[in-house]
């Protein structure tokens, strides 16, 4: 395998306005995609952000330690293009949530699953009138059409750069209920990756941990906070 990388070529970064929002200049050079458009974001935050990875990259550029830049990236070369695929995709979790599936025994996992999800689940049906009901077991059993719809509309009405950071939240959780508890700040983070890993963490705790899982889910964990600080930070004010 070839170890080539593009070299860096630049001396100084800097975030500035421009037109439609904020972008990232390397000396007097815009960045720009993946797919050679334009390299726009919504808030200067998110740009400034941005800007600090561009200006940590040393000889050689790792995309792996550039979060902010791969997430901009793809929201502009995919998700603006497909947004309403990307927003189906998402809004069908709820039929199968992680946080609705329920184990029966022993009590103790039986215990810990309802002290973390159900005040969730409480609190979607409050906030938005979506009532998602839990089941014992694995068996897909459907939800309540109206209360999808009604969260589904929710994820339609995300702009590109927030729905390319809902879909990790979404997909590395496992769980649409959890990514919008994080996403309308019901719960930070690191609570919100934490009771994504419940069963994980149980069958640890029988068995004992995993090297490889273990680093595995650093880096699951690392991604999930990575998206939560995206979006956050294309949510900012301008």
């Amino acid at each position: 395998m070839s170890d080539w990388a593009p070299k860096r070529f630049w001396k100084g970064t800097r975030a500035d306005a421009c037109d439609g929002g904020y972008t990232v200049y390397l000396d007097t050079r815009t960045v720009r995609t993946p797919a050679k458009a334009a390299f726009v974001v919504p808030s200067r935050a998110l740009a400034e952000a941005i800007a600090v990875e561009w200006d940590a990259q040393t000889d050689k550029i790792d995309p792996s330690t550039m979060p902010m830049t791969r997430t901009a990236n793809s929201a502009i070369d995919k998700v603006r293009l497909q947004h309403a695929e990307v927003a189906d995709l998402l809004a069908a979790y709820g039929d199968s949530d992680l946080t609705c599936y329920r184990a029966d025994t022993p009590a103790e996992l039986v215990a810990r699953q309802a002290e973390a999800w159900d005040p969730l689940l409480d609190w979607a049906d409050k906030t938005f009138g979506a009532r998602l009901e839990p089941r014992i077991g694995i068996m897909h059993a459907p939800q309540d059409p109206g209360a999808l719809t009604r969260l589904g509309a929710l994820v339609h009405d995300l702009d590109p750069f927030r729905l390319a950071a809902f879909h990790d939240l979404v997909s590395l959780s496992g769980s649409l209920i959890i990514a919008l508890a994080v996403m309308h700040g019901r719960i930070d983070p690191e609570t919100g990756w934490a009771i994504s890993r419940i069963d994980e963490n149980w069958q640890a705790e029988l068995w004992g941990e995993d090297e490889e899982a273990t680093e595995h889910a650093a880096l699951k964990r690392q991604a999930f906070l990575d998206a939560a600080l995206f979006f956050r930070l294309a949510d900012q004010n301008s």
